[in-house]
């Protein structure tokens, strides 16, 4: 059974906590969190997030210990020692998938904003520097990233620049934090920081995602998650003995 966009909009639903998301979320914890695993992060908001990114390597065969959903699990960095991702994904020498599950809410959304951007460099950044330095051995680490920006007034109206001691770029004036942190996911998919990022605008009051940027929509990140398992698939992982 594949991972259906209404999974996907059940997912989102359930993050605000107002739905129960379809797509047997129990079912999905229970064989995760079998042995070195660890278990979904319980009553987090991103529990339904987390499964529904596990759904697609439990059904293309990954062996349930392979799928990590935890809040305590860490993966190599060059920087620093070690980094904790959301949901993590490791098959024999190879990092199959890591995923960050990040959310900005109101009501001061520029309180957060910078962290959020700066969360996501460095995570990025990091991996990457440790994989060139041959810390990652397999196949070459494919780093996805979920992102929910609550949808209100303090996010879609336009936010002003600072005045300071040099001109920022034109691109960000006149921009609302949702038009900005499109432009920040568009960029790290330019730069090849990830493989794959989603970002969707939701709200409790409204919590059918709406994506921005097409190119940052679910049919691309389902796609490019999909692709990875098929390239990976090909050269013979998992190992289906």
């Amino acid at each position: 059974m594949t991972v259906s966009r209404q999974d996907f909009e059940d997912a989102v639903a359930a993050y605000w906590g107002v739905k129960q998301t379809q797509i047997e979320k129990s079912v999905i914890s229970g064989a995760v969190g079998a042995g070195t695993a660890g278990a979904v992060r319980g009553g987090k908001h991103f529990d339904s997030i987390a499964a529904l990114l596990a759904k697609f390597f439990l059904d293309a065969g990954y062996p349930p210990e392979s799928i990590r959903i935890t809040s305590g699990l860490a993966l190599p960095g060059y920087y620093r020692p070690q980094k904790q991702w959301d949901v993590v994904v490791a098959y024999e020498d190879t990092l199959v998938a890591a995923f960050e599950l990040k959310a900005l809410g109101g009501p001061s959304f520029g309180n957060n904003y910078n962290n959020r951007v700066e969360e996501a460099l460095g995570s990025a950044v990091d991996l990457r520097r440790a994989a060139l330095a041959d810390i990652y051995p397999g196949e070459r680490p494919w780093l996805g990233y979920f992102f929910i920006m609550q949808d209100a007034e303090g996010s879609r109206t336009p936010v002003a620049t600072a005045k300071g001691a040099l001109p920022v770029e034109d691109i960000w004036h006149g921009k609302s934090y949702q038009d900005r942190f499109g432009i920040f996911c568009q960029r790290l998919m330019a730069e090849q920081l990830y493989d794959a990022v989603c970002y969707v605008t939701s709200s409790a009051e409204d919590p059918k995602p709406t994506e921005l940027v097409d190119s940052l929509d679910w049919r691309h990140f389902s796609a490019a998650i999909t692709a990875r398992i098929t390239y990976l698939r090909e050269l013979g992982l998992p190992n289906r003995r």
